[in-house]
């Protein structure tokens, strides 16, 4: 299906109109890509509607919404025009089976140590009435059994109750620990996108591309973590096993470095 214009419609091209607006904003090709991390070719295809050079149409979506928003245009209309003309987006994997797989699978514990805990009671109990009962020609020494069984009885409580301490949920910080010696950076995105970048202390490339809502990445360092940021509004960023504060605003692209101990911006 062509992008360009159509009898009921005068708008110009995805492309055309992310060309038209990167001129009126003063802005060169480089400094497009320098602003969103877009590669040149990839920005030239872009605005040629040519987006086979994109790696697909997730990658294609964000990089129409970081040109957009380098350019001052709403991406919105241009995504929902990308889709009318690529098929439409992809329904969202469902999240269901996976919770419902947590459930089944934590939910047995507490009914196995249950039955542990009353079968223990019941041994006891069975154990008190027996020497009960097998001694009541001597009530004397039955007397004293009864009251020795007592102990007994209360030092099983804590041999059956002991294993039922439920196990302790890691925390956001415990998730995002590192060792002292190293830098640690984990970045999840909480909904919306953004286009990361991370590099290591001699510059080279740990990753660069689009991370969707729900998805994570986590880097590591002996020295420094470098950082771009696209959109780092919706960033959740955590360092050295501390969770960043978000300072960051929508749409803003963020450079960013971390060292070893607290985080600091660099």
């Amino acid at each position: 299906m062509s992008i360009g214009n159509s009898p009921e419609d005068d708008r110009p091209s995805i492309g055309r109109a992310l060309q038209q607006a990167r001129i009126a904003a003063g802005l060169t090709v480089e400094e497009v890509s320098s602003s969103t991390r877009v590669r040149i070719p990839i920005v030239h295809a872009i605005e040629q509607d040519d987006f086979s050079r994109s790696g697909g149409d997730v990658y294609a979506r964000g990089h129409i919404r970081m040109f957009a928003r380098a350019v001052g245009l709403d991406p919105d209309p241009l995504v929902e025009e990308y889709d009318a003309d690529h098929g439409g987006r992809p329904a969202p994997t469902p999240a269901a089976p996976l919770f419902e797989a947590e459930r089944i699978r934590s939910e047995p514990r507490r009914p196995n140590w249950t039955a542990a805990m009353v079968a223990a009671i019941v041994a006891v109990v069975g154990f008190v009435g027996f020497t009960l009962f097998s001694g009541n020609d001597e009530p004397s020494d039955t007397a004293q059994v009864a009251e020795g069984s007592k102990p007994d009885k209360t030092a099983a409580k804590p041999t059956a109750t002991k294993p039922s301490d439920p196990e302790p949920v890691p925390s956001e910080s415990a998730i995002a620990a590192a060792p002292r010696d190293k830098v640690t950076v984990k970045i999840g995105v909480s909904r919306d996108k953004s286009w990361i970048s991370a590099k290591d202390h001699n510059g080279r490339m740990l990753f660069d591309g689009l991370l969707l809502e729900g998805e994570s990445k986590t880097f590591q360092d002996e020295e420094r973590i470098d950082l771009v940021l696209g959109n780092a509004g919706v960033v959740d960023l955590f360092v050295n096993g501390k969770k960043v504060q978000d300072r960051f605003e929508p749409n803003q692209v963020e450079r960013l470095s971390y060292t070893k101990g607290d985080p600091e911006a660099g």
